[in-house]
């Protein structure tokens, strides 16, 4: 299995997957962060900032904007190991977000909010994965 962090939908199929309605119920994105070790701001400006704090303004920036959107971060937690498997290099932090639906999720990453907030999560990734889920009740329907 090939793994490719990254900062945005890279394919056609990822996007348009994002402008389907999805699943019914709520969604959780994983989400599986990589910090850069000192934070690189797009428009080049000067900072001691390391990747893991500039993420960090982006996270509790985001964190105040979800309910906004009817959603809510339900964990974030630092990757402290690798008890099964096998990978090159370990992500950094784990964060699980919960949104109504898909629109939601939607709909705050294209606000003018979101993207304010977004050149530090820029600035402090080197890449992520966002992995869509359902809970329990959901899941089930769909078996």
């Amino acid at each position: 299995m090939k793994v490719v962090n990254e900062l945005l939908p890279s394919t056609p199929e990822q996007i348009q997957a994002m402008q389907e309605p999805g699943p019914d119920g709520p969604i959780y994105m994983v989400n599986l962060l990589k910090f850069r070790d000192k934070a690189e701001y797009e428009d080049g400006r000067e900072t001691d900032l390391s990747g893991r704090a500039a993420y960090h303004l982006y996270g509790r920036g985001v964190a105040q904007l979800l309910p906004k959107y009817g959603g809510k971060v339900v964990f974030l937690g630092n990757v402290t190991g690798l008890q099964i498997g096998k990978v090159e290099e370990l992500w950094d932090e784990v964060a699980i977000a919960m949104y109504p639906d898909r629109a939601a999720l939607l709909a705050m990453s294209t606000s003018k909010e979101w993207r304010e907030l977004s050149v530090h999560r820029a600035a402090g990734l080197v890449g992520q994965l966002n992995i869509e889920t359902v809970g329990p009740a959901a899941a089930l329907a769909q078996r």
